[in-house]
């Protein structure tokens, strides 16, 4: 029961699926299990200086359960839409995008935040996601505004939110822990009226 009271106070559809030429997004499911455990060891080495810290357990099948549940319970209340990504042709996991932070009344404004699997890094497919969430973002789910952060020497995510059509907007000072440090980030932005990623004014 509360589940459903919750979809409907979010006015959150039961799921969602976000798809183009090459891409398709959607919520996790247990039956990503072992391709993300796949894509998640071999990457590790990529992906750790960027993370927050992974738990012992991080690559385990219940805390992947357990992900799952909480993704789904946040995506029912409105407050995040977790995504994996797959490569259209053959359904290969290729990494995950999160809107998450949602934050409604005056602020109407998200966070979204990342990760590509190593060996399809540097391939386009993380603008392709882009392309397909940003408009979502703000026709979709009607919001204003999209902050994201990144530790300033990631060169690769910096340039991804610049060709996005994002703006530099400030330096966060020890802004999350990543890898076990506190680490700096730069926030970036976009806004409804930023227009679409092909240069055209967007007006929800």
């Amino acid at each position: 029961m509360a589940r459903s009271v919750f979809r409907f106070l979010s006015r959150q559809p039961e799921t969602v699926e976000l798809v183009d030429d090459t891409l398709t997004l959607r919520l996790p499911r247990y039956g990503d299990f072992r391709q993300w455990h796949q894509l998640r060891v071999e990457s590790r080495p990529f992906l750790e200086p960027w993370e927050p810290t992974w738990r012992h357990d991080e690559l385990t099948e219940s805390a992947f359960r357990r992900r799952v549940q909480r993704n789904e319970q946040e995506y029912a209340s409105g407050q995040s839409v977790p995504f994996f990504l797959f490569r259209k042709t053959d359904s290969a996991l290729l990494g995950g995008m999160t809107i998450g932070y949602i934050r409604r009344g005056a602020s109407q404004s998200c966070m979204i935040g990342y990760w590509m699997g190593e060996k399809y890094a540097g391939q386009g497919h993380m603008f392709a996601a882009l392309r397909l969430v940003i408009p979502y973002i703000f026709s979709g789910l009607q919001l204003h505004r999209i902050e994201a952060a990144c530790i300033p020497d990631n060169t690769r995510s910096i340039r991804l939110l610049e060709k996005a059509g994002f703006r530099r907007e400030g330096h966060l000072r020890e802004y999350l822990k990543i890898n076990g440090q506190w680490r700096d980030h730069v926030m970036f932005s976009r806004l409804a009226t930023d227009g679409d990623m092909d240069g055209k004014i967007r007006t929800p």
